[in-house]
């Protein structure tokens, strides 16, 4: 796990090279929907469509209108989503599929239904092209229907969502579109099994993964200072609200245990002398030793923005998911689990509702960063996965500040964030002790903010 700034992937690519493709990508655009074969909203069109200069294929961003125009660009040169379909021909993909025992991954719709646009035949307009990857309409949704009419003056985002565009201003709808690949639905899913032949394990966490694809937009609310935090807070609620709804699926289907639901690096972590493991030497307080146990990373961290702006709720989210991990662990009845998971999920969602509404400022901001790094021995005894997250939401939280405060240490503090996600390059090597006491070390350096409770104004 490097840190957001070792994240941003840089692709230095040469002008005529960017030219080239954007010439390309514009004759294809030229091709339209035929009249009679893709007429109508529901149907995908394919990037092409959005890859002139004058829509949003322009090499530099243009001040004409509020939208910069280049977002096609970014997209094509520099976001890994638009190579998603190309890596399930490389040799750790082929390497995967043997193991699994199936077709080419590039033709498997397993594969395919997070790494492309993989709609049915019958929505897929004559310039739609399969291996254009995780494209526009994968986010922005089927655009036949808008593509034209949302470039007359006049037409209204809500005209377009009632045409078929996905309304990703808000910030629910746009994790929503994020976790249906980067946690799961019932079409799409990493197991157990995946990871094992050679599939990562998947983590999320909407505000980092925004800045390193990189950002192709303006934010939501330009006129709000600290959107980026309500990105980070509300990401981390629907997050863990579908990872809990994944539980719930997998414990009533026929593959339970899944141990994707479980913490890998219980299992899967280097093995020291007994007197040098910290893991021992912390014991298993919450549980029976060898037992196995729920991954709680999207909840460990997430906990503290939900205490700060709602205590009542995040009490009740507290005993729920104890109740959970506790049932997980001793494998209870399938009716039992999937009902906390079902509650949990509900409060999670209750979370994210309520998160998506409130207020940022400076002052809550800083008491969620002094509250993460404040639990700094509970979260990196939780695990790797809880410990990534905590590193992730500070160096967002800072980032944040960044852009909005004049923090005099902020190269400091980033600088002692960054020595977090060097602790998380060996995951399984991880030391708790140690990446608590790097958390300590963060702490010092964090500005103080009030101690009241931040609720709706």
């Amino acid at each position: 796990m490097m840190s957001r700034r070792w994240l941003v992937v840089v692709f230095h690519l040469s002008l005529l090279a960017s030219l080239c493709a954007l010439a390309s990508a514009q004759q294809s655009s030229s091709a339209q929907p035929k009249p009679g074969s893709a007429n109508k909203a529901g149907m995908y069109t394919g990037p092409g469509g959005c890859a002139a200069s004058n829509c949003h294929g322009s090499v530099q961003p243009k001040n004409v209108t509020r939208i910069p125009q280049n977002e096609y660009s970014i997209w094509a040169a520099q976001d890994k989503h638009s190579r998603a379909t190309s890596v399930l021909s490389n040799a750790v993909s082929l390497r995967m599929a043997k193991i699994l025992k199936i077709n080419q991954p590039n033709t498997e719709h397993k594969c395919l239904a997070c790494h492309a646009a993989d709609v049915s035949p019958e929505l897929r307009a004559e310039t739609f092209h399969l291996e254009d990857g995780v494209s526009c309409e994968s986010c922005h949704g089927p655009a036949v229907g808008w593509l034209g009419p949302h470039t007359t003056r006049n037409w209204t985002h809500e005209q377009s969502i009632k045409a078929g565009m996905y309304d990703l201003r808000d910030n629910i709808h746009r994790s929503e579109r994020c976790v249906g690949c980067h946690v799961g639905t019932p079409e799409k899913q990493v197991d157990h099994e995946m990871i094992a032949a050679g599939h990562p394990d998947l983590t999320f966490e909407l505000d980092t993964y925004s800045s390193a694809m990189p950002r192709h937009w303006r934010p939501t609310r330009e006129t709000e200072a600290w959107s980026d935090v309500r990105e980070w807070a509300v990401g981390q609620a629907v997050q863990l609200r579908e990872a809990l709804n994944r539980l719930d699926r997998r414990v009533s289907g026929p593959n339970w245990p899944e141990f994707a639901e479980m913490d890998c690096f219980a299992c899967h972590h280097s093995l020291t002398r007994p007197e040098d493991s910290w893991r021992q030497a912390r014991g298993y307080p919450d549980r029976r030793p060898g037992s196995t146990e729920w991954n709680a990373a999207r909840y460990i961290v997430f906990r503290h923005i939900v205490s700060q702006v709602n205590p009542d709720l995040a009490a009740k989210l507290d005993a729920e998911l104890a109740t959970l991990t506790d049932l997980v662990g001793k494998w209870s009845s399938h009716d039992k689990v999937e009902a906390s998971a079902k509650q949990a999920a509900q409060l999670a969602d209750q979370a994210a509702q309520q998160l998506n509404s409130q207020k940022y400022d400076q002052q809550l901001t800083q008491r969620v960063m002094q509250a993460i790094a404040g639990d700094g021995t509970n979260i990196a005894n939780t695990g790797e996965r809880s410990a990534e997250q905590a590193a992730m939401a500070l160096d967002s939280l800072a980032v944040a500040f960044g852009k909005n405060s004049s923090t005099k240490n902020l190269t400091e503090l980033r600088s002692s964030i960054n020595e977090l996600f060097k602790q998380l390059n060996n995951p399984s090597a991880y030391n708790a002790p140690q990446f608590a006491s790097q958390l300590q070390k963060v702490r010092a350096q964090l500005p103080q903010g009030g101690s009241a409770v931040a609720g709706n104004r």
